[in-house]
């Protein structure tokens, strides 16, 4: 059935979830402060960038618009979501400032409603923010009850940036922390109406569901964070590999293979602050996190680690191409990229730095300006670098060969490849030296910390 929803906030989880939402037959009105992300939407523009976002803005046509209206959005929808940004604060929380804005304006809009109205939290929070930060701004602002009058749920989205519109279409599970029956039941059947595989969905209390979603994030950190610990071991054994490893490792049901990889570290919006956000919340609740806050501590230092790993490979007066600066491939976004770290690290030791990515050099320019030099091309980036460092897996650089990375009449190219991307002939191109993390230089490699250590059977 064609429902009628809102969707509060235009940022990429706003606009795509609105999209998502009218791509599959729902008349969608989404609202936003910012007139010139409404102007834009109801041009048939994307208000902003994301993966497939201005086809479907298109292809919606009159099934999506929007408004700066929050009470003409309210009044002629059933379903409200509210996907306003909850940054973090200077303790590791997320403030609730436009979040509790937004739940104003909801308030204000439901004291003129007669029927009853599903409010839906989709932005992220930790526990306890809905039910003692947000419910009493609804109940204050409509003079009405939730429960009785209206209804909440926590619907928070499993995504990421770049594949925004797919992962809300496509979840592994819907996660919905109810207020009550109603409010779980009616976001239950709004998902199945909205996505196509009818996904698993797992009701609980609010605060329950609060959690969850904060711990999602800070596993799956976990299991990167580990593999990344277990890649620095194998440079140092004989004959070391973490493909190796982890191959075995996820094949474990217990375990399973996704994000256990080795590379150089998370980063983005999410992954980060989620970590420091769960510290946070123990600490305030008397508990303790110390897994997710030394998860976070590890991430932090990878790079001025990973110096310390280039610095044998960097002759003095050599320039490095640090190539990836988006925090992950096919995206535009640099919050926390490992990338970037690893430049300002790289700079702060003296080292000239120049860089390349194939989307995100914008915004590496403003973050970056006095570390590196960053081309438009990537061909420029290579033929001035003594040093290659790979710090995405991105495929513009998998294809990568002797004569790409000698480019500029160089004899001789190290390349550092932190997701050994790169096909291994290249490691046999006279000129090229290759260097894989994770994977010991030779099979001789710690053989004689390993003989001091074990000769004569430890004793």
């Amino acid at each position: 059935m064609a429902r009628d929803l809102a969707v509060i906030g235009m940022g990429k989880l706003g606009a795509s979830m609105a999209a998502a939402m009218a791509s599959r037959g729902h008349r969608v009105t989404a609202v936003d402060v910012r007139e010139e992300a409404v102007e834009a939407l109801n041009a048939g523009r994307a208000p902003v960038q994301e993966t497939d976002l201005e086809r479907i803005v298109l292809e919606s046509g009159p099934r999506l618009r929007a408004t700066t209206s929050h009470r003409e959005a309210i009044l002629g929808a059933d379903i409200s979501f509210v996907a306003v940004p909850t940054p973090s604060d200077d303790r590791g929380a997320f403030s609730l400032q436009y979040a509790g804005w937004a739940c104003r304006e909801i308030g204000r809009a439901l004291a003129d409603r007669k029927d009853y109205h599903l409010v839906v939290i989709s932005s992220t929070v930790l526990p306890g923010s809905m039910r003692f930060g947000l419910l009493p701004i609804l109940e204050r602002e409509s003079g009405k009850r939730c429960g009785r009058d209206f209804g909440l749920c926590y619907g928070p989205a499993f995504i990421a940036l770049g594949s925004v519109i797919r992962d809300f279409l496509n979840p592994d599970f819907c996660l919905i922390g109810e207020f009550d029956e109603r409010s779980g039941a009616s976001l239950e059947a709004c998902y199945g109406d909205v996505m196509p595989d009818r996904p698993p969905v797992h009701r609980m209390s609010i605060e329950n569901a609060e959690l969850t979603k904060l711990a999602v994030n800070t596993y799956v950190t976990t299991k990167i964070t580990f593999a990344n610990m277990l890649a620095e071991l194998c440079e140092r054994l004989p004959g070391g590999d973490i493909d190796v490893v982890t191959r075995a490792l996820g094949a474990d049901a217990r375990i399973g293979s996704r994000y256990l990889r080795g590379g150089l570290g998370y980063g983005g919006p999410c992954f980060p602050r989620d970590n420091q956000a769960l510290g946070f919340i123990a600490r305030a609740l008397g508990s303790g996190a110390d897994l997710a806050e030394t998860t976070d501590r590890f991430n932090r230092q990878f790079a001025e680690r990973a110096v310390g790993r280039l610095r044998p490979h960097v002759a003095p007066g050599a320039t490095v191409a640090v190539l990836g600066l988006a925090y992950k491939p096919f995206s535009h976004v640099v919050d926390e990229s490992q990338g970037l770290y690893l430049v300002r690290a790289l700079s702060r030791a003296g080292v000239r730095v120049v860089a390349y990515d194939p989307l995100a050099a914008e915004g590496a320019r403003a973050e970056l300006s006095g570390h590196a030099v960053i081309f438009d091309s990537l061909a420029e980036a290579l033929a001035q670098a003594d040093v290659v460092v790979l710090a995405t897996p991105d495929p513009a650089f998998r294809s990568l060969g002797a004569t790409d990375l000698l480019a500029g009449g160089k004899a001789t190219v190290t390349v550092v490849d932190f997701w050994r991307v790169l096909d291994p002939g290249v490691a046999r191109q006279p000129g090229v030296r290759y260097v894989a993390f994770g994977r010991a230089d030779s099979p001789e490699t710690g053989a004689g910390s390993l003989a001091t250590l074990w000769g004569g059977a430890g004793t």
